[in-house]
């Protein structure tokens, strides 16, 4: 079942409370949360604080993705704070191997994620134990940008790879989606779909979520 994961980037955080019932209320089970430093990408958003503040406002599991240098050194406090999955990027990791392992053995999910000129084949040493695959389909650092349209090969890889290794990690994707290019990405693999601006900056973002999900499942019955 496809997932639509809105992310928190792009809410209002002076009603941040009403703008997460809003999209549960909508059907969403997960939220993204972007966590920059200022380093690897050219913005600075929150740390484990403001988690720790989201998790004691939601039962919605948690997806947080680490945009930062050396995740490593912060994945015991994120978890803390209460994530439920936690993805890092290829570009970050010099033991990439050894830092998705330290996620999983928090007892979370971990997941590798790969910029728009990072190539697959890139994370192709981990594919047979991450527990999913996030793949950016904008530059990462804003919201709001547009979604760059050959990212769609990368999922179709993955998915490709995934079906002749015998898995079956998600493949999620976050950048630029919206409702007039969801059912495209959909029907090429993707499994968890994270939509910020498209969602919070809409007049009701829970009838946004419902929208994209009805969206998404009339997708996956005709995927590629």
């Amino acid at each position: 079942m496809v997932q639509i994961l809105p992310s928190l980037l792009s809410a209002d955080f002076a009603r941040l409370a009403q703008e997460i019932t809003s999209v549960e209320a909508g059907g969403a089970s997960m939220l993204h949360l972007d966590v920059m430093d200022g380093h690897f990408v050219p913005n600075i958003t929150f740390g484990t604080p403001v988690v720790e503040s989201i998790r004691a406002a939601t039962d919605l599991k948690l997806d947080v993705h680490l945009m930062i240098e050396h995740p490593e050194r912060f994945i015991r406090d994120f978890v803390r704070a209460g994530a439920d999955s936690i993805s890092v990027h290829r570009e970050t990791c010099a033991h990439l191997h050894g830092t998705l392992r330290m996620i999983q053995a928090e007892g979370i999910l971990a997941g590798v994620v790969i910029n728009p000129a990072t190539p697959v084949i890139a994370i192709e040493e981990v594919l047979d134990f991450v527990d999913f695959v996030l793949v950016m389909s904008v530059n990462p650092g804003f919201g709001g940008q547009q979604f760059i349209p050959r990212t769609l090969a990368k999922i179709l890889e993955l998915q490709r790879r995934r079906r002749e290794l015998g898995l079956n990690f998600p493949i999620e994707i976050d950048g630029g989606v919206n409702l007039q290019n969801l059912a495209e990405i959909v029907r090429a693999g993707a499994d968890w779909i994270v939509a910020g601006s498209s969602v919070f900056h809409s007049d009701d973002p829970g009838l946004t979520v419902r929208q994209m999900q009805e969206l998404a499942r009339e997708a996956t019955a005709i995927r590629v």
